[in-house]
């Protein structure tokens, strides 16, 4: 891909974007509803399914050329914070 000017990057960049976070709310509805599947908070955390991820979108970095420890801060700062949102549907689910 190229560009011919900062201006045009950063639109590039801006769009994106736009499509990362309608990506990451689909996701956010998987999460809220997992949340009433799930018995408990342990469930919930499921660290098993954490690395299982993980392990996949590392793998698919590799393939795009995307260096595997940026998806991999990426992914656990966004499941993180997704563990968070869901704990917290769980609880007003569970109330």
């Amino acid at each position: 891909m190229e560009f011919d000017s900062i201006d045009a990057v950063r639109e590039e960049i801006d769009q994106l974007d736009q499509q990362l976070v309608a990506l990451i709310a689909r996701r956010g509805e998987c999460v809220k509803a997992a949340a009433g599947f799930k018995k408990d908070s342990t469930a919930v955390r499921a660290p098993d399914r954490v690395q299982q991820v993980i392990d996949k979108v590392k793998g698919q970095a590799k393939v795009q050329g995307l260096p595997e420890e940026i998806i991999e801060q990426v992914y656990r700062a966004m499941i993180t914070a997704f563990i968070d949102y869901e704990l917290q549907q769980h609880s007003e689910l569970k109330a």
